[in-house]
């Protein structure tokens, strides 16, 4: 399995959590995931996350002048898109430990 494989599903989550932290754009959030080592996620990958993500009531977005250029999209996180999260990070935390105990057993 190539790691695009993995992180199709791992992907919403993370971006769900970084939009948590902060109202943000797209490029700004190709950075923050890059400065955790996800270097292979471009903004060509993230904006059509977050457009479905956003007819699917999970984030918001509102564009704002920019000192650096054209108006910028930011996107918040909606009552649904906290409910997701919470429901993503339950399903990691079962993921990570049941992965984990089967690493350490051989």
């Amino acid at each position: 399995m190539s790691q695009t494989q993995m992180m199709k599903g791992i992907l919403d989550g993370c971006l769900l959590a970084i939009i948590k932290e902060k109202e943000c754009y797209g490029y700004e959030m190709a950075e923050e995931l890059s400065q955790y080592g996800f270097d292979a996620i471009s903004e060509g990958t993230i904006y059509p996350l977050l457009l479905r993500m956003q007819r699917e009531g999970l984030v918001t977005s509102v564009r704002k002048d920019s000192t650096a250029g054209p108006k910028r999209k930011y996107y918040s996180l909606t009552n649904e898109g906290e409910q997701a999260l919470d429901n993503f990070l339950k399903r990691w935390t079962q993921l990570e430990k049941s992965v984990n105990a089967i690493i350490k057993k051989g």
